[in-house]
């Protein structure tokens, strides 16, 4: 068994100009005291363990995920063109150094600017739904930054003492829409399945990023199989699931020790808010509610 030094109040820090710690944002989490334990050396094993994840939304469903173990690992970096994305990070040198580009669908807010973060980088695109071979089809990417798996396969590309991730079920859609350079006119392709990804840290704290989905059934399999911590759960309504969809997915299905909302907010058509979420989840949940704006992280 895996002991998660995990603190039990979450930390929002504003990544614009001066760094200050919003020590409210989790207001029915308990706020006990963390026994302070000797330093262990960078790098090691036990400072791995002891380290922490850090979650910076950029708008939408972008993420940068900082692991434990210093690996970057960036999910659906639709950045340039989104409105909610802060202007210091329209500018993809911005988000440092990636790892490794998760996407979870082909759409155009999720796909986004993968593939120019991809060669700036150096870092490959994974896909569990079938799309990486599109990119590379259409000449998006070269074919050794593209790589694929399945749903339910997991993989550990940076080593066995790295991060896990394993592609799960989503529910919804996927076409590639792509602007053919020769004529100039969209064209719509095959872009995989969705998925959404469960992203399980060196020290074992887990993150299961939803992507776009529904509501369904197996939400709870998924839950009981990987025990997510922290989900990433789209409330936006319209092309996902809306605020009292998502509470039932977390309160009744998933039952996780925090949830952060994305995907609301970008278009008039993603009416949902997080305070319709709080609303709707009701007292009876223990699952608690952070509300990061774009361009703040959140330390686990």
């Amino acid at each position: 068994m895996i002991t998660r030094r995990i603190p039990l109040r979450p930390r929002l820090i504003l990544l614009a100009g001066a760094v200050c710690t919003l020590a409210a944002c989790a207001s029915n989490v308990a706020n006990a005291p963390v026994p302070a334990e000797p330093a262990a050396p960078a790098g090691s094993t036990a400072s791995v363990a002891a380290g922490k994840t850090e979650v910076l939304w950029l708008g939408q469903a972008a993420i940068r995920i900082t692991t434990p173990g210093g690996k970057v690992i960036v999910v659906d970096p639709w950045l340039t063109a989104n409105p909610k994305t802060p202007a210091g990070f329209k500018q993809l040198s911005a988000l440092g150094k990636v790892d490794l580009i998760l996407v979870t669908h082909a759409h155009g807010d999720h796909l986004g600017d993968a593939p120019d973060l991809a060669k700036l980088n150096n870092a490959p695109i994974w896909n569990g739904g079938g799309m990486g071979q599109q990119l590379v089809s259409l000449g998006m990417v070269p074919a050794n930054l593209s790589q694929r798996f399945g749903k339910s396969g997991t993989i550990q590309p940076f080593g066995a003492n790295g991060p896990k991730i394993t592609a799960v079920h989503a529910e919804h859609s996927s076409e590639l829409v792509w602007k053919n350079p020769a004529t100039g006119k969209d064209e719509t392709h095959y872009g995989g399945e969705p998925v959404g990804y469960i992203i399980e840290m060196e020290n074992g704290f887990k993150i299961w990023h939803m992507g776009d989905t529904g509501l369904y059934g197996d939400m709870l399999l998924v839950a009981d199989r990987y025990k997510p911590d922290l989900v990433l759960i789209p409330i936006g309504g319209h092309f996902t699931m809306g605020p009292q969809d998502a509470a039932i997915a977390l309160r009744d299905f998933i039952k996780p020790r925090y949830a952060i909302p994305i995907h609301y907010g970008t278009s008039p058509m993603l009416r949902g808010t997080p305070d319709e979420l709080k609303a709707a989840l009701g007292t009876s949940t223990n699952t608690a509610v952070i509300v990061p704006q774009p361009g703040q992280k959140v330390d686990f």
